[in-house]
């Protein structure tokens, strides 16, 4: 089974919202973010687990970029 989140920048916490799946979490770095989501994945889907279901999780992420980041031309 295929997971994909949604990952952004409230401000203060990083959060993920599940796509086609009716899960969130948040974390205060990407690191503690990651792990919520492995847990709130091995909760919601438990019973897929527990019969033997792999679950794969995708992330999209968005990040601002700061201003002062130009593209320089060829």
């Amino acid at each position: 089974m295929l997971i994909k989140f949604n990952i952004y920048r409230d401000g203060e916490f990083w959060c993920a919202r599940g796509i086609g799946t009716d899960i969130f979490t948040q974390g205060k770095s990407l690191d503690e973010l990651m792990q919520n989501i492995n847990e709130a994945v091995e909760l919601h889907y438990e019973d897929n687990i527990n019969d033997g279901e792999d679950i794969t999780v995708v992330s999209l992420t968005e990040f601002q970029v700061g201003s002062f980041a130009k593209v320089s031309g060829c």
